[in-house]
């Protein structure tokens, strides 16, 4: 598939960007005191096309629970969201008091073309806001098809390996490895993915994620997968 399809998809349906919108992402009870993870991103997160339950952040907490992590997981996508519309969303996400961020946010701007330099500088300020309100983030990389050019693609992706050296974050290194250009696993757009795509995605998430809630809170025991 090529860029241009990916943008003629996304930009049109996408450039409506509420994010208030985003907060019927949230559904969770105020009674619910388990440390929070908040899943901060864009269609991909929220996951559009597919039931609530089957989103990554709803398979997300289903595996936790089961592996005896005791943490709440709160969807935060918001579909077309830009690192710059992040960004100005980053007050209303530490109003959930996250413990943990995972910041799957750059596809778009890459689909839009837009200048590396500039999703690297709102991403720095995500990041850094973020941190200085003591949330540990987890940074989830994306790649790009090759139709912008090999310069541009491959500093996209660079982009993301800098950044977690620069601020020692846990890095995902591609969220959809193992399910972007899989047609079994998307949806017919062919860019967001299937539930199935989705219970993909945790495990990678996972593979990051379990290490970093051990040095969290080191459990007494965890059901193992």
């Amino acid at each position: 598939m090529t860029v241009k399809r990916f943008h003629d998809i996304l930009v049109p349906v996408f450039l409506m960007l509420l994010w208030p919108l985003a907060s019927g992402a949230i559904s969770f009870s105020a009674s619910d005191h388990r440390p929070r993870i908040v899943a901060f991103g864009d269609s991909l997160t929220a996951g559009l096309g597919v039931q609530a339950d089957e989103s990554y952040p709803a398979q997300l907490q289903r595996r936790l629970d089961g592996l005896g992590y005791h943490y709440l997981v709160i969807n935060a996508g918001v579909s077309g969201d830009t690192t710059a519309g992040g960004l100005r969303r980053v007050p209303w996400i530490l109003n959930n008091k996250p413990e943990l961020v995972i910041l799957e946010l750059g596809a778009n701007d890459g689909l839009r073309g837009l200048p590396v330099d500039q999703t690297t500088s709102n991403l720095r300020r995500i990041i850094r806001q973020l941190q200085e309100a003591g949330t540990t983030v987890v940074l989830a990389g994306m790649k790009l098809p090759p139709n912008y050019g090999q310069d541009y693609t491959i500093s996209f992706e660079a982009m993301f390996q800098m950044l977690a050296k620069e601020y020692q974050l846990p890095l995902i290194p591609f969220f959809l490895e193992g399910v972007g250009g899989a047609s079994s696993l998307n949806q017919a757009d062919g860019i967001h993915p299937t539930k199935e795509g989705y219970k993909i995605i945790v495990e990678e998430v996972l593979n990051v994620l379990k290490p970093v809630l051990d040095s969290h809170n080191p459990p007494a025991s965890h059901k193992r997968s």
